[in-house]
């Protein structure tokens, strides 16, 4: 994957749980544990990633990373 999102490393530093930021984005705890886990996410709305954002007063920049993929 090309972009790394980083939920996870953000609500370790928060010391905030999936469930936490679930009550508080009304984002759904499966579509949550879906982007913590970077599993099976094809692609995520602007409403999400603004609500994220507010939620652990962060930019954008700081819940994505852009990793460039390795040429074969």
């Amino acid at each position: 994957m090309a972009i790394k999102i980083l939920l996870s490393k953000l609500l370790g530093e928060r010391k905030m749980r999936v469930v936490e930021l679930s009550r508080r984005t009304s984002i759904n705890q499966n579509a949550l544990g879906k982007l913590y886990n970077e599993k099976g996410v094809k692609g995520i709305r602007f409403l999400t990633i603004n609500r994220l954002c507010e939620a652990l007063n962060c930019r954008v920049g700081d819940l994505f990373k852009y990793v460039p993929e390795k040429k074969k």
